[in-house]
């Protein structure tokens, strides 16, 4: 079993109350911003870094994944993935913020956040985008209005006629 402090499932509470004592940490600021995201989600739900799930996940309120999962996500709450996680397959969620790999498509109501170290390969839509330095994103990203419902689209544009009158291209010649 390793030592508190070395890879213990409180290693993160460890870090954090260090911090919070005004000691110093060797962790790059990165590292310890995913500390003190991993502090905060104490109590809450969480696929640690030697899960691997093959299949679809449902959640209500909050997860962190710090595993592997092959298949779709989805949820109305709040999804964390953590530096160690490695992600195949579509999101769909409240709010997101990544530290780890993603490839897939992520869609997201409200907010999305990609964090330094992390790596997305796929397609994006969310209502606010974050995106830190450092982070890798290859793919297309959507900015929607998070309040009102997209329009269906229906594979033709939509005509707009003004009553004006129509003015000729040439003119006459006599």
């Amino acid at each position: 079993m390793p030592a508190m402090g070395e890879g213990s499932p409180h290693a993160a509470a460890d870090d954090y109350n260090r911090l919070a004592r005004g000691e110093q940490s060797n962790t790059s600021p990165s590292t310890t911003d995913y500390q003190k995201h991993m502090a905060e989600h104490s109590g809450k739900d969480i696929l640690s870094s030697d899960v691997e799930i093959k299949g679809s996940i449902k959640f209500q309120k909050e997860l962190l994944i710090d595993g592997k999962v092959e298949g779709e996500i989805n949820s109305d709450g709040v999804l964390t993935i953590g530096e160690n996680a490695d992600i195949r397959g579509e999101i769909k969620t409240k709010s997101i913020t990544v530290f780890g790999k993603v490839q897939g498509n992520i869609t997201v109501a409200e907010r999305c956040e990609l964090k330094a170290k992390c790596t997305l390969q796929g397609d994006l839509k969310a209502a606010r985008l974050v995106i830190e330095e450092g982070a890798t994103f290859i793919g297309k990203s959507e900015v929607t209005s998070g309040t009102s419902p997209a329009k269906p689209v229906t594979g033709r544009p939509e005509i707009v006629r003004h009553d004006e009158p129509v003015k000729a291209a040439f003119a006459a010649r006599t």
